[in-house]
Parts: structure tokens; sequence; C-alpha cells
């Protein structure tokens, strides 16, 4: 007979757990007890990725069946969903941020301060955990640049992982270092601790200047191009991540895939040989016990952003490179090229 419910002591908090032999990712067999007690396995690891973050939940309430949909839609509907106001009902020791939307909305989200608040939204069906690049103390200026190395029809992660010692070279050039780390996908992310100087609007056009610098130094196989249809088979610079409430799965996040695997942090020297796969619900735990948390320096580190914005000025000086189109739902930005795909404009 399935347990109703059981109660976890994590910390000082009681958290309970309701249904934790229901099954979560069918192919192997994973409750979600177990997807709880991994996130404990890896705590410090995802309360150093997410600790004082407005954070978005990915909640996947029936597990990761055959066929489930993950809806976008703001009525929550759907098989899973983004959570990105504090539930009703939760406890009084779960924090939250206010953030602002692009439209000009307002939304008190999570804002994990320990570690039971990671147990409490796992038992909720939280998969996925979407950290803002922004601390509770100040949520409009990023202490993070989060580069998303996007592999693009015909190629995969070891694209991804090919390009990313070339961007590593970059940041050095730029006196900065970055910290790698799979998607839990095909693809690659390497995040960079800045100060907290700038606006979303300053570090969005710091990031399209890094992307033009790589796509200029590797044409072949880098493109920061927004619309698809001019990509190629080449590695996209999503510069959008940027972009105010875009979020990635934070560093120890589940990702909702048959297998379970991990947004695994990386060293440097392992990109060549490992793949996404190597690191799931079940590798993670042992793993983290044997290299801990090797995104823990970003969290220690904060790089100045000046020398990229003035690569973004040499573009716009010596190139007449301005700003490139932001994704369809956000308002009209002042100096914003249009929105209309290459092909269709010509049409017109």
């Amino acid at each position: 007979m399935a347990t109703p419910y059981e109660e976890i002591e994590v910390g000082d908090r009681t958290v309970r757990l309701t249904n934790p032999d229901k099954i979560y990712f069918p192919e192997r067999g994973f409750t979600k007890r177990d997807v709880v007690h991994y996130f404990l396995s890896v705590g410090e690891g995802i309360l150093g990725a997410l600790r004082e973050r407005p954070t978005t939940l990915e909640r996947w309430p029936g597990g990761v069946f055959e066929g489930a949909k993950l809806s976008t839609r703001a009525d929550n509907r759907g098989d899973a969903f983004y959570q990105k106001r504090i539930p009703k009902g939760a406890p009084e020791w779960v924090e939250t941020a206010r953030i602002a939307f692009p439209s000009g909305r307002f939304a008190d989200e999570v804002c994990p301060t320990e570690l039971a608040v990671v147990a409490w939204a796992a038992n909720l069906g939280t998969l996925t955990f979407h950290p803002w690049p922004v601390r509770r103390a100040d949520v409009d200026h990023p202490d993070q640049i989060r580069i998303d190395l996007d592999p693009q029809p015909g190629t995969d992660f070891t694209h991804a992982a090919a390009v990313a010692p070339r961007l590593r070279e970059l940041l050095h050039e730029l006196g900065m270092e970055g910290w790698p780390k799979t998607s839990g996908g095909r693809g690659l992310h390497v995040y960079v601790p800045i100060q907290p100087r700038w606006t979303f609007t300053e570090v969005r056009r710091a990031v399209i200047a890094l992307g033009r610098e790589l796509e200029r130094r590797m044409p072949d196989h880098v493109t920061i191009s927004w619309w698809k249809e001019e990509r190629g088979v080449k590695v996209f610079i999503d510069y959008n991540q940027m972009a105010r409430d875009r979020t990635i799965a934070s560093a120890y996040s589940l990702r909702p895939n048959p297998r379970a695997t991990v947004s695994a942090p990386l060293r440097w020297d392992e990109l060549a040989e490992v793949r996404p796969d190597d690191f799931d619900l079940e590798t993670m735990p042992k793993r983290f016990a044997e290299v801990g948390d090797l995104h823990a320096p970003v969290n220690d580190e904060a790089y100045d952003l000046t020398p990229l914005l003035e690569w973004a000025d040499r573009d716009a000086r010596d190139h007449d490179l301005g700003d490139l189109p932001y994704p369809p739902d956000y308002p009209k930005m002042p100096g914003e090229p249009m929105r209309v795909q290459p092909s269709r404009a010509k049409k017109a």
C-alpha cells in the first residue's frame, strides 16, 4: 500500500512529502521521494545556485510521462507549468523577492534562503529551478552573465564543447573567468560573475558584443543570428537569455526527460570527454560527493563589465553594429531593429 505522506527533517524545518512513492520518471522508476533526496544529496550546490535569487519553479506534479506538455499559459493549465508567483499555502519560512516583468507587472517569486525550501518545492513537483541572475537585494542589476551555447540542427553537445574553450580565451582577454555546466540537454552554459552595477539592457548588450567577437573568430562554427533561417549548422550564442525575465536551468536542476538528466557543473579539462547523459539523478550524488560544488567560485568572484562594454562601443563605432531583436513577447525596445524574419522582409 502506497504511503500517503512522510516527514523529513531538513535543517531546522520539518518538510512533509505527500505521495512520496509517486512515480516521477517512469522509464527509470524514480519516485518523488528519490527526487527530494537527490536535491538533499547535492544540497550545498543547489542552494549555492539559488540562494537569495528570485526563482521560477518548473513544476511537473504528474511526473515526466509520455505526452506530458509544459504549459506557458498564465493560468498554469497543463501537465506541467512555470510557477512565477509563490504558491498559496506556502510555509511562512518560504521567503520571496519582488521582481518586475518586461510588461511592467510585478510578482513575488520564491526566493530560496535554506535547503528546506528546495525540498518543499520538490514536493510540489519542481524538477527544474530557474533563478534570475540577480540577488534579492538588487533585482535590477544582474550579478551573473549566463552564456548559452545552443547547438542548432546538425550539431550537438560536442560542437558546443568545442566552442567553449575559445569562449574562455575571450574571457581571459577581458580579465574574466567562466564556469561551465551542461544544460542537461544538448547545450552548454558558461557562468561569468560580474559586479551588480549594470542594468539588464547593458549586460545583454555586453553579451551581444561577446557573441559577435566569438562569431568573428569562429565563423564556421558560431552564430549570433536571432533568426533560425540564418543560423546554419552552427552553435548559437543565445544572447536573449540575458534579457529581463529570461532564465535558464540552475546548476543541479533535474531536467524533464526520461533519463532524469542533471544540469551538471564541469571542469574545463573534462569538456571533451563527458556527455550530458553522464549526469543524472542516480549518478550525480556520487559525483558531488567526490568533486564538491564546482560552481562555488561563481559566488566568490565579481568581474568588471567595462572592457566588454567597450567592445560593444567599438562594434557600434567601427562596424555600425547596434542592437539585435528581443524575443517576440517583449515590448519594442529603444534602438531595436525590426522583428521581421529576413526572408519576409525581402518579400515585403
